[in-house]
């Protein structure tokens, strides 16, 4: 008598266990392709996500943005003219009363200031410079670029030296306005600025010029000025116009100092 309970299977029905598996995995192959597919298709909706094209700079994002917030400022400064030159119409008020208006506006610097002016220039040195005077070290990066502090030094010196208004690039500076430089790029007021930055003051040119060479921080920018040739003009005009700041003059941020 044999020992064993079953049969051992044939070489036949071994064959026909193997063609059934292959069956079945080809199937789920072909069945994983066709989702595969299937969610591409869904995922691009129509568009090629495989294209050539890049994706947008952050660089060219915030510059579309800027555009933008100009666009925003011009039609916002049409709007406040309008507004104050209806006020006047229909508010009564006398001539005492109108040029006090007149003279708030002009020292917030919503109004256009018109006279004497001095107007600054400041640009980046050549990528490829080499130092232009014996004994300086080579220039690296950082040297050779407009930096926030080289502008705000202009600034403050020009208002020392008792600028009346004071333009940078196309925007008029107010007491809330904050100089600020990302890279070799100015954001002024929400909008993105390249060199050559232009940096006007109306006033005393005497006196603002004065200011200029007193300030020890511009001293030490025509140092490397001078070293790696990073650009300096100063120019006059007997004339020139700063428009009225066309932003907010909310104080969003501030806060009451404690007295205590």
């Amino acid at each position: 008598m044999s020992g064993a309970s079953g049969t051992s299977p044939t070489p036949s029905s071994l064959r026909v266990h193997r063609k059934v598996a292959l069956r079945v995995l080809s199937a789920g192959v072909f069945a994983l392709a066709g989702l595969i597919f299937w969610t591409s298709f869904d995922t691009a909706k129509g568009v090629d996500i495989r294209s050539d094209d890049p994706l947008p700079r952050l660089s060219d994002t915030v510059r579309a943005g800027s555009a933008r917030d100009e666009r925003l400022d011009r039609q916002l400064a049409g709007l406040r003219s309008d507004v104050d030159r209806l006020t006047r119409q229909g508010s009564g008020l006398g001539s005492a009363e109108r040029a006090r208006d007149d003279a708030l506006a002009e020292a917030a610097g919503t109004a256009p200031l018109t006279g004497p002016a001095l107007e600054v220039t400041l640009d980046d040195a050549p990528p490829d410079t080499v130092p232009l005077v014996p004994d300086v070290p080579d220039p690296n990066p950082d040297d050779l670029v407009i930096h926030q502090q080289d502008i705000q030094a202009v600034v403050n010196a020009l208002w020392r030296g008792g600028a009346e208004g004071v333009r940078v690039m196309d925007q008029r500076l107010v007491s809330t306005s904050a100089v600020r430089c990302v890279g070799n790029t100015l954001i002024l007021q929400g909008r993105v600025y390249s060199p050559p930055y232009r940096i006007t003051a109306v006033g005393d040119r005497t006196a603002l010029r004065r200011a200029l060479d007193a300030s020890s921080d511009i001293g030490t920018y025509l140092e490397y000025a001078r070293a790696y040739g990073l650009g300096w003009k100063v120019g006059g005009s007997a004339k020139a116009t700063l428009p009225g700041y066309g932003g907010s003059v909310d104080l969003r941020y501030a806060s009451p100092v404690d007295p205590g």
